[in-house]
């Protein structure tokens, strides 16, 4: 292999059906910032970035973009506290569970409104 191949982290594209929905559940319950969108016209599908904490996700109304039902794992340090946060904020939709893992994890795991899947994973010590 060369010394010159870098590899950096990975952007998931999930794929999302409303904005408003979106915006909702990213922004307003997990956290994350709304970073950018872009459409091509006013009435071209949307694709935006969110960003927490060094993790990036790209959201897209794009058919082929993603497949509604992905699944994804965001390595977490602190899943205790996100797990507080998340359910002190009460929202309707989801009220995610504290569960340790058998293979030697703590995850907290949340599905948005389009089936869409993420399971925040810290290993125990």
């Amino acid at each position: 292999m060369s010394d010159a191949i870098a590899l950096g982290p990975i952007v998931p594209i999930l794929r999302i059906f409303d904005v408003a929905k979106a915006k909702e559940f990213y922004v307003d319950f997990l956290g994350f910032t709304w970073d950018w969108e872009h459409r091509f016209d006013d009435n071209a599908p949307l694709y935006a970035q969110i960003s927490r904490a060094g993790v990036v996700i790209h959201l897209s109304e794009h058919h082929g973009d993603g497949a509604p039902g992905s699944h994804i794992t965001i390595q977490t340090k602190g899943i205790a506290a996100l797990h507080r946060e998340l359910t002190e904020k009460k929202y309707r939709f989801a009220r995610p569970g504290l569960e340790n893992q058998p293979w030697g994890a703590r995850t907290v795991t949340v599905g948005d409104p389009f089936a869409n899947r993420l399971t925040f994973s810290e290993p125990n010590e």
